[in-house]
């Protein structure tokens, strides 16, 4: 197999006298079944996928599973891949680490797993998109996606009879008429840095091109036009929120929410398990961040929080197909949507949970957006530069930050789309 070597897995070969990982198995077992390996990277679905492993062995006599769910999976597949000691499949989700993994030539092509006719389109679009340039064949099979916008204590919208806002001034209005009751209209975990971004990519997704990275590595834009108007927005949400924002983590949050101390909490449908823990009997909605001017400007914040790829390294196919056959049964799609609050990538009648009632019409339509963020490189750090901005509120330096360190920081993949469009013309 072809290798390439990106940036990022000449960064992780400092990691390999720290990492002490067991090797794959072998292809067979003692007892002649075909062993197949997965790591996957939602620890926080160890429960469900144990159990699958469990039915999975139960009921197939000729392959034995194992699906390890380790604490900071990502770090563990790059140092393994280094060693080049692969797992026949990852479960990983749809960002940058997804687009180095198709640059390096790691994943197989599953075009040909039947399986894939009835992943929805806008999954497969939203995986297609993250490639660094055009690649021929689907490298990736969407299993689960999230959303993120605004989550809403149902029950105190209805007790005060507020609307749900459907464009940005509708949004500003109601957070007026919220604090003019003496109720806080958002709660921010803005400590946790990670959190900055979930009212980011909310609002970015209407006011900046889906493809903006793309954009910019082409040399076509910047992001100090692209993202003016988003930054000016992000803001003006803080005028709504905690006196200090960056003076809750996220639990404080999600504990601030559920106790009723905010009528409203911007973050991703992953947040309600976290909330509900605090409050289980609590009511809760959402509805897609209005950051447009306009009301019909609008699109669902959504990517792929989890899917599989099969490594080119995995010596059989046909066997890991069968195991992703058993994965995308209707049984255990609607398992996991129940464990996880999940949105199934998967076509077909799923019974979502109520918290995603608001969003439904944005599912069902494919109106989707992927996260800005799942384009940004780790090393960049985003989280960081926007709570520094959260702090300073000084949007030229933001903005121009964001310009310089995109630069510096994706130097590599630049280089590939200049030689891929020297080759082959645009990348677009």
């Amino acid at each position: 197999m072809k290798k390439k070597v990106t940036a990022v897995f000449l960064v992780l070969t400092l990691l390999l006298s720290m990492a002490a990982v067991a090797g794959c198995g072998s292809d067979s077992s003692a007892d002649g079944k075909t062993e197949i390996e997965i790591i996957q990277y939602k620890m926080e679905a160890t429960d469900y996928f144990d159990a699958l492993e469990k039915e999975f062995n139960e009921t197939h006599d000729d392959i034995h599973l194992t699906i390890d769910s380790p604490n900071d999976a990502s770090t563990i597949m790059k140092t393994r891949f280094i060693r080049e000691d692969y797992p026949d499949i990852i479960g990983i989700g749809g960002d940058i680490n997804y687009s180095y993994y198709v640059d390096a030539e790691i994943l197989a092509d599953l075009s040909d797993w039947d399986g894939m006719s009835n992943i929805k389109e806008a999954y497969l679009d939203i995986a297609e998109a993250l490639e660094f340039v055009p690649t021929d064949g689907t490298y990736i099979a969407p299993y689960m996606a999230n959303a993120a916008g605004i989550l809403y204590n149902k029950d105190m919208f209805e007790e005060h009879g507020w609307e749900i806002p459907t464009n940005w001034d509708e949004l500003i209005s109601l957070c007026e008429e919220i604090q003019s009751e003496g109720i806080l209209p958002f709660y921010f975990g803005f400590r946790d840095t990670w959190t900055c971004l979930a009212p980011w990519n909310a609002i970015a997704v209407d006011l900046a091109p889906a493809d903006i990275c793309k954009q910019v590595n082409r040399g076509e834009a910047t992001f100090t036009d692209a993202y003016r108007e988003a930054a000016e927005k992000y803001l003006q949400l803080m005028d709504y929120g905690p006196d200090d924002p960056l003076a809750y983590g996220y639990n404080d949050a999600c504990t601030s929410f559920a106790n009723g101390e905010s009528a409203m909490y911007p973050i991703g449908s992953y947040a309600v398990p976290q909330i509900q823990s605090v409050n289980p009997d609590m009511n809760i909605d959402s509805f897609v961040m209005p950051a447009s001017d306009s009301s019909d400007g609008n699109t669902l914040n959504s990517g792929i929080d989890l899917g599989f790829s099969v490594t080119a390294a995995c010596e059989n196919k046909e066997a890991a197909y069968e195991v992703l056959d058993f994965l995308y049964e209707d049984d255990n799609i609607q398992a996991y949507i129940d464990d996880q609050n999940a949105i199934s990538c998967k076509e077909g009648d799923y019974q979502l949970g109520s918290m995603l009632d608001g969003m439904s019409e944005y599912i069902e339509s494919g109106n989707m957006t992927d996260y800005q963020d799942h384009y940004y490189p780790s090393e960049m750090a985003v989280d960081a530069i926007l709570q520094t901005y959260v702090v300073n509120g000084d949007i030229e330096q933001f903005l121009s930050r964001f310009d310089t360190d995109w630069q510096r920081y994706n130097r590599d993949i630049i280089r590939t789309v200049q030689e891929y469009e020297e080759e082959n013309g645009s990348a677009e």
